[in-house]
C-alpha cells in the first residue's frame, strides 16, 4: 500500500485548519474596541477574572462594577458586558474595561437625550476646580459651580451621592466632554410651578414654604416655584434684631400672603399675622401709673426699650431713667436683657407706643432733700463742675446744686470769683431755694457772711447829707468815700448849683465835702451823691427861716445872715472866739458877695434855683 491516498487527505485537513484559524483571527480582530459579553470566572481581592471567548481571560477592577462609594455585587458565573481594549498586554492577557463598556452604552443614550433636549439622571460624586463631576450611568460629566442651583450654594454636601435630574448643555464624544446643568432643570420646574402658583395667589392666603435664604432684613421663603420675602418686622410681634434669631435655612414655615403685586410678581409674606395681635386691649392690660417688670431688649442714645410681654415693648426715655443722672447714656444706667421695674406713663394704641418710666419706681431724692435740707441750711459739698454761669456743687443724695455767678462773692465780679475755685474743691454753701418740680437747687456762698455794703451803709438813707472825702478827681466828676468806707461818685453837673463852679479841678484829693445822697442801688452796690442838691436844700432852708416879705431883705441879705449863723455855731462848737475885725469883715464880705450871686442868678435863666427862691419868697410873704 502506498501513501498516495493518505497524502491528499492530510493536505486537505491542513487547508481546513488553516482556513478555520484565519477565520477565527478575523473574527477576533473585529471584537477589539467593542463591547462584548463575558462570564465571571473568578473574583479576587480587587479584580474579577472575565472570559470573553478569546485566547485568555481579562482582569477588570471590582470598583468598575459598582457606583462610586459602594461595594461591588458580583458572583462567579455572572454575565457582564465589558469593553475590549486590546487582545493582550505585556502579560499576554486581554485588556478589558467595564467602565468603558458602561460609558459607550451611556454615550449612545446621552446623545439621544441631548438631541431631544431631555433630562438625564446623574449623581454628583466628586469636586474639581470650578465645579463638580457627575456620573451619568457610566459617562463622567462636568457640572460648573454656577449651574448647581438658582442661587449660590455654599454647602453641596447634601446634594452629593443623590441621583438628580440634569440637562446636557454641551457634549463632544470625540473628546469625551459633557457639560451638564442642574440649574436649568430647577428653572424649568420653577417656571411651571410659578405660573400655576401665581395664577391662584391671593392676599391673605396661608401657604407653607421652606426658608431658602436669610439676610439682615428678612428671609426668602420658597413657596414651591416662587420665592416670597418675609421681612424681619413680620416674623414676630416681639422685637427681632436678626431673622436668624427665629428662623433657619431649610426650616418649614407657615406664612400668610400680606401683599402681592401681579405686575412685578413680588410677594410679601408674614408670620406674625397668623397670631393674635398682643396690642388688642393694651390699655386695659397696661393702665397708666401701673408698675410692671420687663426685660431690656434694646438700648439707643435716646432711651431703652423694655419688653413687657412678647410683642409689646415700651420706651423708657433717657429723661425718665434717673432722678439725678442727667446727660448720661442709657447704657450706663441699664444693660441689655436686664430685668427692670417700670411704671406706665402713657399708652397710645393707634401708634402702638407705650411710654415707661424707670425713675418713677424709685424714691424721689429731690423731695427727700427738700425735707431734710430746707432753705437757709448750710451744707458742705464738692465742686463737680465749673461753667461760665456758675459752680455745680455735689450734695447728699447724688444731687447737684448750682451757685450762680452773682451768689459767689460780695466784693468780686462773678468771673473773678470763679478763679478762686477748682474742680474737686470742698466748699461750704447755703441753700437759697429748692424747686422739686424743676429739680433745681439754688445755692449761695456769699450768703454765708453779711453784706459789707449794708454794713458800710449803716444808717445812711436817701436824702441825707453826708460828709465825704474826695478820693479821686477826673473829668466826669469826683469820687468820694464816706466814713463807713462806701464809695460814691458825684457827677460834674452835681458839683455845684453854679455852672461856673461845676469844675472837678477845684477839688483836691483828701478834701472834705458835704453832699446829699440822691440814690442807693444795692444791686450795683453804689450810692449817688450831689453837692448841688445839698446847696439847693440849704438855700431853701435859709429862705424859709430868714426870708420875709416885710423886711425887704434881698436874697444876698438872707444868705448872708444864714451863713453868719452857721459860722457862729461852728465857732461855738470849736470854742474859739473870732477877732472883732474878722467878725466885722466876714459879714461885710458875705453881704457884698450875696447881692452879686443874686444878680448872677437873675441873669442866668437856665439856673434851676432862681424859681425855687422866688417861690420861697412868695410863700414867706404870704405867711407874713
Amino acid at each position: 500500500m502506498t501513501d498516495t491516498t493518505a497524502a491528499p487527505e492530510s493536505a486537505g485537513m491542513s487547508e481546513d485548519f488553516a482556513a478555520l484559524l484565519e477565520e477565527s483571527f478575523e473574527n477576533n480582530s473585529s471584537l477589539q474596541h467593542t463591547v462584548v459579553k463575558g462570564t465571571v470566572v473568578s473574583v479576587e481581592s480587587d479584580f474579577a477574572l472575565i472570559d470573553v471567548g478569546l485566547k485568555s481571560e481579562g482582569r477588570v477592577p471590582l470598583k468598575e462594577f459598582a457606583p462610586p462609594g459602594q461595594p461591588a455585587e458580583l458572583d462567579i458565573g455572572d454575565k457582564v458586558e465589558v469593553y475590549v481594549e486590546r487582545y493582550e498586554d505585556i502579560n499576554g492577557e486581554v485588556v478589558l474595561s467595564r467602565e468603558k463598556a458602561r460609558r459607550e452604552e451611556a454615550w449612545e443614550k446621552l446623545e439621544e437625550a441631548f438631541e431631544q433636549t431631555e433630562r438625564v439622571t446623574g449623581t454628583i460624586f466628586g469636586r474639581v476646580k470650578g465645579g463638580f463631576t457627575v456620573d451619568l450611568s457610566g459617562a463622567v460629566a462636568f457640572l460648573p459651580g454656577s449651574q448647581v442651583d438658582i442661587r449660590p450654594v455654599r454647602d453641596v454636601s447634601p446634594l452629593m451621592g443623590t441621583p438628580q435630574p440634569f440637562m446636557i448643555l454641551k457634549m463632544d464624544r470625540a473628546r469625551g466632554n459633557i457639560v451638564v446643568s442642574r440649574r436649568a432643570v430647577l428653572e424649568e420646574t420653577r417656571a411651571a410651578e410659578r405660573t400655576e402658583l401665581v395664577a391662584n395667589l391671593k392676599e391673605g392666603q396661608v401657604l407653607q414654604g421652606v426658608v431658602k435664604n436669610i439676610t439682615d432684613y428678612g428671609a426668602f421663603v420658597d413657596l414651591g416655584g416662587v420665592d416670597g420675602l418675609l421681612h424681619v418686622t413680620d416674623i414676630s410681634w416681639r422685637r427681632i434684631n436678626h431673622p436668624s434669631e427665629a428662623l433657619q435655612v431649610g426650616q418649614t414655615v407657615q406664612v400668610q400672603v400680606v401683599r402681592f403685586n401681579p405686575e412685578t410678581q413680588r410677594i410679601s409674606l408674614g408670620m406674625k399675622q397668623l397670631e393674635a395681635d398682643p396690642w388688642d386691649d393694651v390699655e386695659l392690660k397696661y393702665p397708666v401709673s401701673a408698675r410692671f417688670t420687663g426685660r431690656v431688649t434694646n438700648i439707643t442714645d435716646y432711651g431703652a426699650f423694655v419688653e413687657l410681654e412678647p410683642g409689646i415693648e415700651g420706651l423708657v426715655h433717657v429723661s425718665e431713667m434717673s432722678w439725678t443722672k442727667k446727660n448720661v447714656h442709657p447704657g450706663k444706667i441699664v444693660s441689655t436683657s436686664q430685668e427692670v421695674d417700670v411704671m406706665v406713663l402713657d399708652v397710645d394704641p393707634q401708634k402702638r407706643r407705650i411710654s415707661l418710666g424707670l425713675k418713677q419706681t424709685q424714691e424721689n431724692p429731690w423731695d427727700e432733700f427738700a425735707v431734710k435740707f430746707p432753705g437757709g441750711t448750710e451744707i458742705d459739698g464738692e465742686v463737680r463742675n465749673i461753667t461760665e454761669f456758675g459752680l455745680f456743687v455735689g450734695l447728699p443724695g447724688d444731687i447737684d446744686g448750682m451757685v450762680h455767678l452773682s451768689d459767689i462773692s460780695w466784693d468780686k465780679t462773678g468771673e473773678e470769683a470763679l478763679e478762686d475755685f477748682t474742680k474737686g474743691d470742698m466748699v461750704k454753701v447755703k441753700i437759697l431755694e429748692v424747686d422739686t418740680e424743676k429739680e433745681r437747687i439754688s445755692l449761695g456762698i456769699k450768703q454765708l457772711s453779711s453784706d459789707p455794703f449794708a454794713e458800710s451803709l449803716g444808717n445812711i438813707r436817701k436824702g441825707e447829707v453826708v460828709t465825704a472825702t474826695v478820693s479821686e478827681v477826673n473829668d466826669g466828676g469826683i469820687e468820694v468815700t464816706t466814713s463807713g468806707g462806701l464809695v460814691a461818685f458825684i457827677r460834674r453837673s452835681d458839683l455845684s448849683r453854679d455852672r461856673s463852679e461845676q469844675r472837678p479841678d477845684r477839688f483836691a484829693v483828701g478834701e472834705k465835702v458835704d453832699a446829699k445822697v440822691t440814690n442807693i442801688d444795692p444791686s450795683s452796690r453804689r450810692i449817688s451823691m450831689s453837692i448841688k442838691a445839698n446847696e439847693i436844700a440849704e438855700e431853701k432852708t435859709a429862705m424859709a427861716q430868714f426870708g420875709s416879705s416885710d423886711s425887704g431883705a434881698s436874697l444876698g441879705d438872707i444868705l448872708g445872715a444864714a451863713i453868719r449863723e452857721k459860722q457862729q455855731e461852728t465857732q461855738e462848737m470849736i470854742g474859739d472866739t473870732p477877732a472883732p475885725e474878722a467878725a466885722a469883715e466876714a459879714p461885710a464880705e458875705e453881704a457884698a458877695e450875696a447881692p452879686e450871686a443874686a444878680a448872677e442868678e437873675a441873669e442866668a435863666p437856665a439856673a434851676e434855683e432862681a424859681p425855687d427862691a422866688a417861690a420861697t419868697e412868695e410863700e414867706g410873704a404870704e405867711k407874713s
